[in-house]
């Protein structure tokens, strides 16, 4: 059995679980974990552990390797062994895994964080209309003993208050932070007319329509070029689709990078984008853009234009409109959008260090 990082007899105890640790399969919900975890260890007035699966940060706990079914998965979660004090707060960032609040010496308070309708991205990703509804019912009974909600924009408050049916009182939107000294911005110019893309390449992400979009970005910018990091199901066919399109020369897919190769990329591009047409909590990525001094075009699904609409809601398009895409991806290569220091100052003021005093106001409520 694992126990939690001694810290101040005062301390606040709290353990996280997730789902993979960021390293392990990288995404905007492990990220946002992960990151959380390590700006919580750093306060001498948090007591954290937290588990996942995939090898994990710092002192973290694994629950095993990632991959295999979902079921011996959650019940691998439902497991966790860790020592916890009778007061420990239980902070699980994904509904299906981890342990129940109530354990051996009583009911933990439980915080959960809804980081979108996993129901509603299986149907999106191919999944029956019956497993899809499985899932759902699975989420209402993982949500329900919840004290308190987590989400990241009022869209996903909407939607746990609609979908999930959950009071609004007990929510509290969060916006995420964003690693202001792993994304930093760099003396090095951006290369003219390359544009950034990082996706999952999922259908919900909208990379199709950026590809749809983009020979009307060439024929405002014919240098330009177009590079998409990420993996997923639908790489083989956006790759067709670029090939097919008559673009292909103009279309570098990068696959997975690691971060020092993404803080590269990011000095390279002139332009980002975040083409996402669905279930978008609130783009991650567009934060690390704008740290990164790189300004994103983005769409206007769910919570992603709260990342932008404070410093230039011009930048915010129509989902699903690849001739709006174009047209304000073109406009910005020409040097019509917020410049590198705008972007960076923009983004300080989405820290981990605000973000964590949130969470920590948070678990203070129901300590009290």
């Amino acid at each position: 059995m694992t126990s939690p990082a001694c810290g101040p007899a005062d301390a606040l105890r709290v353990h996280m679980t997730g789902s993979e640790w960021f390293t392990a399969a990288p995404g905007g919900l492990n990220r946002y974990f992960t990151d959380l975890y390590r700006t919580l260890r750093r306060r001498p007035d948090v007591d954290v552990s937290a588990a996942a699966f995939g090898n994990p940060e710092l002192d973290g706990h694994s629950w095993g390797p990632i991959g295999g079914s979902t079921l011996r998965r959650a019940w691998t979660a439902f497991r966790d062994h860790t020592v916890l004090p009778r007061e420990a707060i239980i902070d699980r960032h994904f509904g299906l895994y981890g342990r129940p609040a109530r354990g051996r010496q009583g009911r933990h308070p439980l915080v959960v964080h809804f980081h979108g309708p996993w129901a509603a991205e299986s149907l999106m990703a191919g999944s029956g209309r019956t497993a899809a509804y499985s899932k759902y019912l699975i989420e209402r009974i993982r949500y329900a003993d919840a004290d308190r909600y987590v989400v990241l924009s009022k869209h996903f408050r909407d939607v746990l208050t609609h979908s999930y049916r959950v009071p609004e009182e007990r929510i509290r939107i969060v916006p995420p932070g964003v690693d202001l000294d792993r994304f930093r911005t760099s003396e090095v110019p951006a290369s003219s007319g390359a544009v950034l893309c990082v996706r999952r390449l999922e259908r919900r992400m909208g990379v199709h329509l950026l590809l749809r979009a983009w020979p009307d970005v060439l024929a405002a910018h014919p240098d330009a070029r177009l590079v998409i990091v990420g993996t997923g199901s639908e790489e083989a066919a956006l790759r067709a689709q670029a090939a097919g399109s008559g673009v292909g020369s103009s279309v570098t897919f990068e696959g997975h990078v690691d971060d020092v190769r993404l803080s590269r990329l990011y000095e390279e591009a002139a332009v980002t984008v975040v083409p996402s047409v669905a279930l978008e909590g609130f783009g991650l990525i567009a934060l690390e853009s704008l740290a990164a001094g790189r300004v994103p075009v983005v769409t206007d699904c769910g919570g992603l234009p709260d990342a932008v609409r404070g410093l230039d809601p011009s930048l915010i398009v129509p989902a699903g409109d690849p001739e709006a895409l174009a047209d304000r991806i073109a406009t910005a290569l020409s040097g019509r959008a917020p410049g590198r220091q705008q972007c960076r100052a923009h983004a300080e003021t989405f820290s981990w260090g605000t973000a964590a005093e949130r969470h920590v106001a948070l678990y203070k409520e129901l300590t009290s």
